[in-house]
């Protein structure tokens, strides 16, 4: 039996741009431009999926169903606009950004590394890479999280992940 083709990356991936950042800097709008995911600018078209949200209770794991659904937006208004996208919300684990505006930072991802992250957590590694191949600084991303991708990818469920980022953040401190 036939292996069945995979879905096309865009499919997995959908953004939700409410618009208050620059055209030209938009990680969202590069993937868009890369065709590694689809853009909305209406919550309303948005497909059923997992919600990346950073303010929910549960964290992401391979037990979540896709397409991976994100939000671009101003931190300023993030929590509202969350409020708008209907979906199973989960938060990401502990993860570090390899973005030029916050490279270093844990838990400062930018929407594109998001979507790199869910997408290998979810069990689709080869689209993650993808979507890392659509920016500069994704294969760098996939490098320094390697090994907190591979054991969350790992997980059964939220509460696995949540032991698995708590025994990786005690591993790191020591």
């Amino acid at each position: 039996m036939e292996d069945e083709p995979r879905e096309n990356v865009a499919d997995l991936v959908h953004i939700y741009r409410e618009g208050d950042d620059d055209p030209e800097k938009c990680s969202a709008l590069r993937l868009q431009r890369m065709e590694v995911a689809v853009v909305h600018s209406s919550v309303e078209s948005l497909p059923t999926g997992t919600v990346l949200d950073p303010y929910a209770e549960q964290a992401l794991s391979p037990a979540d169903p896709l397409p991976v659904v994100a939000v671009d937006a101003s931190w300023e208004n993030a929590e509202e606009v969350f409020e708008r996208v209907d979906g199973r919300r989960r938060a990401l684990p502990f993860l570090v950004a390899a973005n030029p505006v916050n490279y270093g930072h844990a838990y400062q991802l930018n929407t594109a590394e998001a979507c790199i992250a869910a997408l290998y957590i979810l069990g689709e590694p080869d689209a993650a890479r993808e979507v890392a191949d659509a920016v500069d600084y994704g294969d760098t991303f996939l490098t320094l999280n390697r090994e907190p991708l591979e054991r969350y990818s790992d997980c059964r469920d939220s509460k696995d992940v949540v032991r698995v980022q708590e025994d990786y953040l005690a591993d790191d401190e020591s």
